[in-house]
């Protein structure tokens, strides 16, 4: 009788796991399929007004009715180079500090909470945000720099919570073994730590550059929606920080709303943002490749 019993519990047991993985490759691929339709359909609808003219020319033109992205291309990479370099050392630093030195206090508490608090934050109110509070503290209305300093603080959670968890899987053996050396604390952490979970670091900064890249309520109410490439000179180039700027989502949104003849060009713009956030992906695994190379040599 309990041989019996046992193996009606091990027959279910097999069925119930064959259900559940049944449901799990299911799951994954719906996952897989919409993901490849919206890519597919995107690149169809993209490609019926992708031309190297609109690629090349930097702002509408109604005389003459050229339709173009290069303006936003040059300022969506200003927003993210600026983003970036803002917010990584910050949040980088903020992660080595709750992981590795913060005890677990009100303080920490308190930081983690209001960091997961700044996640939740609808987009357009860190818009409204940056627009008033950067106005009055820099004097600058709209610019590349008010919108970058903008995503700088909607990205920091991004990064903190993402650097947090990659920090925490290093093992505690290398610390140890590293402070048995005789290594000191920050030295433990720049060479030991940091090395070995620069491919968490980094999948923080492709998620915050995605979110960087997609983000359009919270520019259009600081960097404004100009599309001019505004570069004559060298120095322009740094100047430019200072000028109005929209980016490529902030344009496909102007094209998708007249609506019409344009939504061609909205999906053309749709187009030109996904290769660019893949190239900027693939740019990045090819420093972490390099870096893991170097720290293996």
């Amino acid at each position: 009788m309990a041989k019996t019993s046992g193996s009606l519990t091990k027959k279910h047991t097999r069925i119930s796991d064959i259900i559940l993985k049944i449901l799990i490759f299911l799951s994954s691929g719906i996952v897989v399929a919409l993901t490849l339709g919206i890519i597919i359909y995107i690149i169809a609808r993209g490609l019926e007004g992708m031309s190297w003219n609109f690629l090349s020319t930097p702002a509408f033109s109604y005389p003459f009715e050229n339709y173009g992205v290069l303006g936003n291309i040059i300022n969506t990479l200003y927003l993210v180079v600026i983003t970036l370099l803002v917010a990584t050392p910050i949040g980088v630093g903020a992660a080595i500090y709750l992981t590795e030195y913060a005890k677990q206090s009100r303080l920490t508490r308190i930081i983690e909470f209001t960091t997961e608090t700044l996640a939740g934050i609808p987009s357009i109110i860190y818009g409204l945000f940056g627009s008033v509070f950067f106005y009055n503290i820099f004097k600058v209305n709209y610019s590349i720099l008010t919108g970058a300093l903008t995503l700088s603080i909607m990205v920091l959670p991004t990064i903190i919570r993402t650097t947090q968890e990659a920090i925490k899987t290093v093992p505690m053996g290398y610390r140890e073994g590293a402070i048995g050396l005789g290594a000191a604390k920050w030295h433990t952490i720049r060479t030991v730590v940091l090395p070995s979970c620069i491919d968490g670091i980094l999948t923080s900064v492709i998620l915050s550059i995605g979110r960087i890249v997609g983000e359009s309520a919270a520019l259009i109410f600081t960097a404004g929606i100009a599309a001019e490439i505004g570069i004559n000179s060298i120095g322009d180039i740094f100047t430019k920080v200072m000028d109005q700027g929209g980016s490529l989502t902030v344009q496909l949104y102007q094209y998708a709303q007249r609506g019409g003849a344009e939504m061609k060009y909205a999906f053309s713009t749709a187009l030109v943002l996904l290769v660019t956030v893949l190239v900027i992906n693939i740019c990045a695994k090819l420093v972490a490749y390099r870096i893991r190379k170097k720290r293996s040599a």
